[in-house]
């Protein structure tokens, strides 16, 4: 009779080498609680930090970038949607953040096409409760979804109206929206409420005391930095404009030969180079003036794009060494970072939570946006940035621009938005073949949009990149 093993004493090691030591009950429940307490502390400082941005940031597009992302972080999802409601009773995709591409591509689909339909339903039947079209959003959200993610949504109350939806979800099938997690959704959802509400009640203050006006020397001081004229690079032509406002803003574009080891002056006085950085950003929060943070992002930037790295490298390495700065000034920074080879006619890109360019590809008339995933810079030491690339043909063309372009707002209050850019984008590309005209067009657009209303609340930068229709095959072209 083979006889029965004896039991290891728990603080007796294994005799298997590299195998793990027994553990006593209370070495476990101590380890738990200090997993608890970390768990916690995580909790703790991702709301520190969008409270922080509810006191700091003066736009209300840079504060709805961070929604999701915290709603997402504090219960261990997936990621986050919000969805925002208009006055007439259009609801629209408003921030989307999830890691995962392909996840993000179906999310976006789904929420997409159960706006439509909820909008629709709600202009067949006007008279309805507003509680209804919103549960009739979260079913055809899910149903959209098929069944695939566990969901959760909530509103986002001002003056107890629902003026939006705020989604969390999970592929992992264990997950379990507890109690817990709920109250964590709805604490992020009350506090964006809380931020809409502050920025009305700002604006109107500055509409009726004008103490915009004592910014103006300010900002004289910041666009002193950006770009007086478009360089010349070969094949590809270019236009920019940033129309400043009343408020001291940061927007940021910039042009910059990358490899500088390769440049050449001609007698014409052009610079030429087979690489060149084109980067666009905007300086957000209170504190320091935006100006001084531009003019030191402007400087880090162009002694990182000599080093040759990537463009995800070279966000990684501004992050780094300015989150110190950022901190303490209490400001942050959106970056898209592109590099466009002329020889084999490929943009590189990455992306720190700035609205993604829109790149209309002339051969199908169709329009994509330009993004990768990556949290703001000063937000998070340890935020990872990506890498993308696509590859341009003649007569494609993108636009850069930032967030005081798509938040114009007019005289009731409704904002000109991305999808009204896309459309216009879309007309101007079809009916002009320079990138002048184009710019020119938006431009008008916008102010076509918000009439007599005095739109003082950031700065309208663009940029236009249109490749030459007249370029000749590629030898090589990039894989």
């Amino acid at each position: 009779m083979t006889p029965a093993p004896v039991p290891r004493q728990p603080s007796q090691p294994s005799d298997r080498p590299g195998a793990p030591s027994d553990i006593t009950p209370v070495f476990a429940l101590k380890e738990l609680v200090s997993r608890l307490n970390r768990e916690q502390n995580k909790i703790q400082d991702l709301l520190s930090s969008l409270g922080f941005a509810l006191r700091s940031f003066n736009n209300l597009n840079q504060f709805l970038e961070l929604t999701p992302l915290i709603a997402s972080r504090v219960t261990d999802a997936d990621g986050g949607a919000l969805v925002l409601f208009k006055p007439n009773g259009q609801m629209r995709l408003e921030r989307l953040h999830c890691p995962d591409t392909q996840q993000c591509q179906d999310v976006r689909k789904a929420l997409e096409t159960a706006t439509r339909q909820v909008t629709s339903a709600i202009a067949a039947s006007p008279g309805k409760a507003i509680a209804q079209p919103m549960l009739a959003l979260d079913a055809q959200f899910s149903r959209n979804l098929g069944g695939t993610m566990q969901l959760f949504g909530t509103a986002i109350l001002v003056k107890n109206t629902e003026r939006g939806r705020l989604y969390v979800f999970s592929r992992d099938p264990a997950y379990a929206w507890t109690e817990t997690r709920q109250k964590l959704v709805r604490l992020v959802a009350d506090q964006t409420a809380v931020r809409s509400k502050m920025t009305s009640l700002r604006l109107n203050s500055e509409r009726k005391n004008g103490s915009i006006a004592k910014w103006r020397s300010a900002r004289k001081f910041s666009i002193s930095f950006l770009p007086r004229t478009c360089p010349n690079i070969e094949g590809i032509a270019l236009a920019a404009r940033c129309q400043t406002a009343n408020r001291v803003g940061g927007d940021y574009y910039d042009f910059i030969p990358a490899n500088y080891d390769k440049l050449r002056s001609r007698k014409s006085g052009k610079t030429e180079s087979n690489r060149w950085s084109l980067a666009i950003g905007d300086v957000m929060g209170k504190g320091v003036p935006a100006g001084l943070i531009m003019t030191m992002l402007r400087g880090m930037l162009r002694a990182e794009v000599l080093n040759g790295h990537s463009p995800a490298r070279i966000l990684q390495h501004l992050n780094h060494v300015m989150y110190g700065d950022l901190e303490n000034s209490n400001r942050f920074v959106t970056l898209f970072y592109s590099e466009y080879d002329t020889q084999t006619r490929t943009l590189f890109y990455s992306n720190a939570a700035h609205n993604p360019p829109l790149l209309w590809k002339a051969a199908t008339k169709t329009i994509a946006r330009l993004d990768t995933l990556g949290m703001l810079i000063g937000l998070d030491m340890d935020t990872q940035y990506h890498d993308a690339q696509v590859q341009l043909e003649p007569g494609d063309t993108i636009i850069y621009y930032t967030d005081g372009f798509t938040d114009a707002a007019n005289a009731k209050g409704d904002r000109f938005d991305e999808e009204n850019l896309i459309r216009a984008f879309q007309w101007a590309c079809t009916n002009f073949d320079d990138p002048q005209a184009i710019l020119d067009y938006l431009f008008a657009q916008v102010q076509q949009f918000v009439g007599t209303a005095r739109n003082a609340d950031d700065d309208m930068t663009l940029v236009v990149l249109q490749v030459s229709s007249k370029q000749p095959p590629l030898l090589n072209p990039a894989s």
